[in-house]
């Protein structure tokens, strides 16, 4: 936390333009709480400041916009937000060059409820301009004051429902509240050559994390009141709501995905963790001519494979109206089989409603094409043949962000062959769920 001098002159700040989906400048105005709002009894709002440019991440694209599993690192965050449905609106601060790459990110990712101001030179002025657009009293515009104001950043896609409500709640009680976290190393203070001055205590101290929230008209006042270098070299939001209003706030134990997107590696461990989390929920449609016994069993082995994750099956005919309810947020991967069927009928259908749905626009969505193969009943030579344009269907899908695989199951006799070819079948298409690796797309797996 950053204190900065008490006294200060109230900086001279220029109104923030602020901008819908369309990019045109906008007012701003009251708004009649929604009724997703109304469980709480009270208005709540987003503020999140996406102005920087990620010097520590050492790439020349703003950390916000950088690409996991080709998707800007933002939109994970704003779908984290949006998904919380009393937030009514949530206001994104971006530099004036970036207004257009961040217009076009609410367009192509379909993103509700979000509104753009141009952000400042410093974090604070960011949201400064972002609390100012929620505050303006105009005529034209869908957006006015709420009781409660959240503040959170662009960089920390993980951002739990709970998490939201605790900090929330806890604005509303005590006027300000944080999501905090246990120091991870020990704090040190060197000297003036370098040597060691003195530790800090480390059970005594916490990391200040977010989402923090306030009302309104707490953070607002206090950034009113703030010091030019408060926000010029300011970080600490809770901070300012002390120094100029007094109000303490009250710290709330955060989860331990409330970590900061801050190097280069950081990328990679949210990719891991984006890729788990898409990853929870797998369906397994079939043709209702299907052998539901095998398929059942495939189902079995899947679930002992994939120990928490959600393994469904369902008729190809319902899952188009399953596929309504997951792009309400639920993410999810498909298995389709295919018994005796060498035209991939069933896997053909899936994919139409996959596009229908734009579901894949979200994220890389698996879908395993699994054929059941009696390998006595045509000339192996003839089934390859067919079973081998999975590679023309996946490149085609593929530009669509659909990544499709081919899985064959020979369909022997004998039931401990076809137990182990269960079994490797499993194993393939749990690790082709894990690791969504794009460079097998198309392959013919054998089981």
């Amino acid at each position: 936390m950053e204190p900065g001098p008490s006294g200060g002159s109230r900086p001279a700040e220029p109104g923030p333009c602020l901008r819908g989906p369309g990019g045109a400048c906008q007012e701003t105005s009251a708004y009649s709480l929604s009724p997703s709002g109304a469980g709480l009894g009270f208005g709540v709002a987003a503020v999140l400041p996406a102005g920087g440019c990620g010097e520590r991440m050492g790439v020349p694209t703003p950390k916000q916009f950088c690409p996991i599993l080709e998707r800007p690192l933002i939109s994970y965050t704003l779908q984290a937000l949006e998904r919380v449905s009393w937030i009514k609106d949530i206001v994104v601060a971006v530099t004036r060059e970036n207004m257009e790459a961040m217009d076009g990110i609410i367009q192509r990712y379909q993103h509700k409820r979000i509104s753009l101001v141009e952000s400042g030179v410093t974090r604070h002025r960011s949201i400064f301009n972002g609390l100012k657009a929620l505050a303006a009293d105009g005529s034209k515009s869908k957006l006015s004051k709420p009781e409660v104001v959240i503040i959170h950043d662009a960089v920390r896609p993980f951002v739990e429902e709970d998490v939201l409500l605790k900090v929330v709640r806890a604005a509303k009680e005590h006027g300000a509240a944080g999501a905090i976290r246990p120091l991870v190393s020990t704090v040190i203070s060197p000297s003036a050559d370098g040597c060691l001055d003195h530790s800090l205590e480390r059970a005594r101290y916490k990391a200040s994390e977010m989402p923090q929230a306030f009302l309104f008209d707490v953070i607002y006042e206090a950034y009113h009141q703030c010091s030019d270098c408060d926000l010029e070299f300011g970080t600490e939001c809770l901070q300012l709501a002390l120094k100029y209003c007094h109000t303490k706030a009250k710290l709330v134990e955060g989860s331990p995905d409330l970590w900061k997107v801050t190097y280069k590696r950081d990328l990679y461990a949210a990719e891991s963790i984006i890729k788990e989390r898409i990853s929870q929920q797998i369906c397994v449609v079939m043709d209702t001519k299907s052998d539901e016994e095998h398929v059942g069993r495939l189902q079995e082995m899947l679930k002992n494979e994939l120990k928490h994750v959600n393994v469904t099956s369902r008729p190809l005919c319902h899952a188009s109206r399953d596929l309504q309810q997951i792009t309400l947020g639920q993410c999810c991967d498909f298995v389709c089989i295919n018994v005796m069927n060498f035209d991939f009928q069933e896997t053909r259908k899936l994919l139409c409603m996959l596009e229908e749905s734009h579901l894949s626009i979200l994220y890389p969505v698996v879908v395993v094409s699994v054929n059941f193969l009696d390998y006595n009943s045509v000339p192996f030579g003839e089934k390859m043949e067919n079973l081998l344009q999975i590679r023309e269907f996946a490149k085609e899908v593929k530009k669509r962000n659909i990544l499709l695989y081919g899985l064959l199951i020979y369909y022997p006799q004998d039931e401990l062959k076809l137990q182990e070819s269960l079994r490797q079948g499993a194993a393939i298409i749990a690790a082709l769920m894990k690791e969504r690796n794009s460079g097998l797309v198309g392959q013919l797996l054998v089981a």
